[in-house]
């Protein structure tokens, strides 16, 4: 008898009829949860006054604690280089990105001024060649200057190379 009851206990079952099972792993202010078509009747006000366990810290937990609370001064010069070198770094970097920023605006102020004096150029050239009337300066050129046009002996063709453009080297022949 003795034996089933030690059974029936370490199986979960009690004499209600009930299963009881032990939480793992989940915190929990009431420890067990219990199977069955009854709610226990929980008294929440001792349970919350109720002083809780420390809880058991791990051994890396514990360990980490240990290294956290040692460290030598040799170990606080080298954090302590590593955070000026990390912040140099990084200014350095700002500075080279304020740099870039301030290029870009000057060149965008520079490509606006030389847009609108590509602007001003091409009105201007357009002002000057609509000012300008051919007729009135070959009127000019044969009546008051003296200039005719050339007779069919005095044009010289001179043969294409193939280049863009001919220079003369010396007299042509007639």
């Amino acid at each position: 008898m003795a034996q089933n009851v030690q059974r029936t206990r370490r199986s979960g079952q009690e004499r209600t009829g009930r299963r009881e099972y032990g939480r793992t792993g989940g915190r929990s202010a009431y420890g067990r949860m219990t199977d069955g078509n009854t709610a226990r009747q929980l008294d929440v006000v001792t349970e919350l006054q109720r002083p809780r366990r420390p809880e058991e810290l791990s051994h890396a937990v514990k360990k980490n604690r240990d290294r956290a609370i040692y460290m030598n001064f040799g170990y606080v010069l080298f954090l302590t280089v590593s955070l000026l070198v990390a912040g140099c770094v990084l200014i350095g970097y700002i500075r080279l990105q304020s740099e870039i920023t301030a290029s870009v605006k000057r060149i965008a102020t520079m490509e606006s001024t030389l847009n609108s004096l590509k602007t001003a150029n091409d009105e201007e050239y357009s002002r000057i060649e609509s000012s300008i009337d051919l007729n009135e300066i070959r009127r000019i050129a044969i009546t008051e200057l003296g200039m005719v046009y050339p007779d069919e002996d005095q044009i010289v063709t001179v043969p294409d190379e193939g280049n863009d453009y001919v220079r003369q080297v010396a007299d042509i022949d007639q």
